[in-house]
């Protein structure tokens, strides 16, 4: 277990929820590193069964070079069609509604006709300076974070407006909507060039209904990325400095799960198999985590 940064999410991890036996450890399930680049999300389409995987490519985070693709592999590590989607800058997150596909690329939303991959919207982000991730309400509304901004905009109508901003939002990466809550990843506070921050991110929940937010972890935890349902009333999250998994409880106890290299980047969770895939932008590579022996 890797040391975490702050005192707080240490005493966390150590009372961590019995929900997690550590006597075994996630086992790798399948790995694919030929023809990847700088994975940064992965996604889980239940209509499909299809995992769609964004690639940055070449260019970095912030590359408008037109090398972002998006791939199509199948649970088991098949890959259906390395390049399903291409032309992209950077693209980041990903998640679908009503049948399209919906992708952070820098400061835009473009949405993708499933079953046809063509484009069929660009939405421009006045103001964004890094979309990251992606995430649809019950009632189609799409929300999209902007981690160097600490805004979330929504897409509503073909309209993108801002409904948050702040240093409270701890610069939100990572967005999963639950019902009426919006959980947010927060990379943290004051991002250095580094992309290092000199306060740690927590994980926080947003009503939908009143945009009021409060933490889920008390304590700073990391530098937040991916967040999703673990299928018991909890979350699986990734660090992406630090390059760690984590499991926070409903309360908040933070549990390590994974230590992997840095780069640990916005992962899918299908807990019926309870299959874990981490893109691992920096390895370029994806690896896929049986955690079946860990998550009881």
């Amino acid at each position: 277990m890797k040391n975490y940064r702050n005192p707080l999410a240490v005493s966390s991890i150590l009372l961590a929820s019995s929900l997690f036996s550590m006597a075994q450890a996630p086992k790798v399930a399948w790995e694919l590193a030929k023809g990847i680049k700088a994975p940064e999300s992965a996604y889980y389409h239940k209509e499909t069964g299809n995992i769609y995987l964004s690639q940055v490519g070449e260019g970095g985070g912030l590359g408008k070079d037109g090398d972002g693709v998006i791939s199509v592999l199948k649970p088991d590590g098949t890959v259906v069609n390395p390049r399903w989607f291409a032309g992209l800058n950077a693209p980041k997150g990903l998640r679908s509604a009503g049948g399209v596909l919906w992708v952070a690329d820098i400061d835009r939303l473009v949405g993708i006709t499933i079953e046809t991959a063509n484009t069929l919207a660009i939405h421009e982000v006045a103001g964004a300076k890094f979309l990251n991730d992606v995430a649809v309400t019950p009632r189609g509304t799409v929300l999209v974070s902007d981690m160097l901004a600490s805004s979330i905009y929504a897409l509503q109508a073909n309209k993108v407006s801002k409904i948050a901003s702040g240093v409270e939002l701890d610069s939100p990466n990572g967005l999963l909507v639950n019902g009426n809550t919006l959980y947010i990843a927060g990379w943290g506070r004051e991002i250095q060039d580094s992309f290092d921050t000199l306060t740690l991110g927590r994980l926080l929940a947003m009503d939908l209904r009143t945009r009021k937010v409060k933490p889920v972890t008390t304590a700073t935890v990391g530098n937040l990325d991916g967040v999703e349902l673990d299928g018991k009333g909890g979350f699986l999250v990734t660090d992406w400095i630090e390059g760690a998994v984590l499991h926070i409880s409903a309360k908040g106890a933070v549990t390590s799960v994974l230590d992997l290299p840095k780069g640990s980047a916005d992962i899918a969770y299908l807990p019926g198999k309870k299959l874990l895939i981490v893109p691992q932008m920096l390895e370029n590579k994806v690896t896929a985590f049986d955690l079946s022996g860990v998550l009881k």
